[in-house]
């Protein structure tokens, strides 16, 4: 399918711009496009109205996503590309949509977010496996909250995906669950097959959207809460009055104080708790 943009350009399908450009997805940089435009569309939908907003794009390769986002409204969109190949693609959508896109060939992982915009921002993108959750990390904690996204929605995996939503008490509930839900709203909202991919993956995908709990009911400093839950976690079968000894000696009675039964294990306890273990053993 070609898409057509406000200036009356024709853009060609992804298939051709992908050969065009010699654009073959590269599994170093952990890339799996996605060439149907109706399901890029879909995609671009779960993310909310766009206006006065800017959306930040991560990954955008070949522009399928892209081009969904600028075709449902976004005046200001920022794609971040690491590879250099799909730049020229990239420019073809610049010309198309002009004044609407910005692109940058940088790594993701290195930009400072809080300099991209003084609107606020949602970031939609179906990102690189390869950085996905650390990215996804690195923008649900810093310091300093509310932090510089409006909400986010991200691609990931589905293994993945479940293991952020997960609940209290099942097999995918860990560190990820913990640092998403103290602060924010994550829900998946799509799910996707492999064959929805150039190339197919071996696995599922799944569209998380996250919306920011501007005020957690629990204020912890980040990196106590990080230190706790990756003590808990990396001995997720042990009780926690052992697992957490490595940060404390004292830690039975560390964790006896905040109401826990230092018997319970990591995936026992509800992000409010770890909130409380994390304060407690940080002072």
């Amino acid at each position: 399918m070609s898409a057509s943009s406000p200036s009356g350009v024709v853009l060609p399908p992804l298939r051709d711009v992908i050969r065009k450009h010699g654009l073959a997805a590269k599994k170093s940089l952990g890339q799996n496009f996605i060439l149907d435009l109706n399901l890029t569309g879909k995609i671009a939908r779960q993310a909310g109205s766009f206006e006065g907003r800017t959306v930040v794009e991560i990954g955008p390769g070949p522009g399928g996503l892209t081009r969904a986002l600028l075709t449902e409204g976004a005046q200001h969109l920022i794609a971040i590309e690491r590879d250099a190949r799909c730049l020229e693609a990239l420019a073809e959508i610049q010309a198309a949509w002009p004044g609407a896109l910005t692109v940058h060939n940088a790594d993701a992982l290195d930009i400072d977010y809080d300099t991209l915009s003084t609107a606020p921002i949602r970031i939609v993108a179906n990102l690189p496996y390869s950085v996905a959750t650390q990215l996804l990390i690195d923008w649900l904690t810093p310091e300093q909250w509310p932090t510089f996204w409006e909400s986010m929605t991200l691609m990931f995996q589905r293994e993945v995906a479940e293991r952020i939503v997960a609940s209290p008490g099942t097999k995918a509930y860990g560190r990820l669950a913990v640092l998403a839900q103290w602060r924010s709203h994550p829900k998946i909202v799509m799910t996707l097959p492999p064959e929805a991919f150039t190339p197919a993956p071996k696995v599922e995908s799944a569209v998380v959207h996250f919306t920011p709990i501007d005020a957690p009911e629990r204020v912890v400093s980040v990196r106590a809460l990080e230190r706790v839950t990756a003590a808990a976690f990396g001995q997720r079968r042990k009780m926690l009055r052992a697992s957490l000894k490595q940060l404390r000696p004292d830690a039975e009675e560390i964790v006896a104080s905040c109401g826990i039964d230092p018997r319970q294990r990591a995936e026992e306890i509800p992000v409010e708790g770890f909130c409380d273990l994390a304060n407690a053993f940080a002072s």
